[in-house]
């Protein structure tokens, strides 16, 4: 396999060839999709509310914040820069800024050192053990671009990596670790899992000629759909969990209740006959449970 990537030319730059530091952030930016930190984020949030059983300190807030923006921007960057050979073959991704030639692979590179150095700094500032896990979080974020490689459990590692945004803003916070954080965070890592389970359905004939491993590549688009649906209601059920260990309110279940309408629509607009509609399945109806999630048990944490 690797020998047939890189025997494969690469397709010519894109004119709009960044330059400067101010474009070639931007480029970056717009490579990982930044504004898509809203997904884990919100999770972190609420994770550190439950922590503290109201709204942390804003010094606190602004750390973890950094943190897990930090986090997600070296995963991502380092992702696109693992599957450059991969993204330069396949006709949905070649024009990406890497293959494309739009963005050099050692500026991406330094761009993932600042972000995982950004991530071990703010976990100095929250808190002793964060720090001292921050290598092994890192690890973790950065082992996900090579799993698709050799396993069918890519989908749950990356959910993993955004299971860990509430478990991390505990620990943070309370400088251990609980149950209720725990639970959490396997609640996101399932979420994370279930809809790259309907993302990856759309490469299933590339992932195949090319030898990524994936659900919907080895048993195909109907299964990795069913098995998204088990994804979801695992994620209910432990966020029942949550709700019931944390003596949540009417607010959070409400949320909750909202969340499963909004899950129960992804699933029935993408269907394994008809993936127009997986854009808006993955991007826009899950930004709109991350935001639903916060507001909410949110609400619920600072009203008791």
């Amino acid at each position: 396999m690797g020998g047939t990537l890189q025997s494969e030319s690469l397709p010519p730059a894109s004119p709009g060839v960044a330059t400067g530091l101010a474009g070639k952030l931007r480029t970056t930016l717009e490579m990982i999709k930044f504004e898509h930190s809203v997904f884990a984020l919100p999770f972190a949030l609420v994770g550190a509310m439950l922590a503290v059983r109201g709204w942390p300190s804003w010094r606190e807030v602004f750390w973890l914040i950094v943190a897990m923006v930090a986090a997600r921007s070296a995963a991502m960057t380092f992702n696109r820069i693992a599957d450059r050979k991969f993204d330069t073959l396949n006709p949905r991704t070649r024009l990406r800024a890497l293959p494309a030639g739009r963005l050099t692979l050692r500026f991406a590179a330094g761009f993932t050192g600042l972000s995982c150095g950004l991530l071990a700094l703010a976990a100095w500032e929250l808190s002793p053990l964060a720090f001292k896990l921050s290598p092994l979080a890192i690890a973790i974020l950065l082992l996900y671009s090579y799993t698709k490689r050799f396993t069918l459990l890519s989908h749950l590692v990356l959910g993993i990596c955004d299971g860990l945004a509430p478990v991390a803003a505990w620990i943070a916070l309370r400088n251990s670790v609980s149950r209720s954080a725990l639970l959490l965070g396997a609640a996101v890592a399932f979420w994370v899992a279930g809809f790259d389970l309907i993302y990856a359905c759309q490469d299933v004939e590339f992932d195949r000629r090319v030898g990524i491993h994936s659900v919907p590549q080895r048993f195909g688009v109907a299964t990795a759909l069913y098995g998204s649906v088990a994804c979801h209601l695992a994620m209910l059920a432990l966020l029942v969990w949550v709700v019931g260990m944390e003596n949540l309110g009417w607010l959070a279940a409400a949320g909750l209740a909202l969340m499963a309408v909004l899950l129960a629509y992804e699933h029935w607009i993408v269907r394994p006959s008809d993936l127009s509609r997986l854009s808006a399945a993955f991007f826009n109806v899950n930004g709109y449970i991350s935001l639903l999630f916060f507001f909410t048990w949110g609400a619920d944490i600072l009203r008791h």
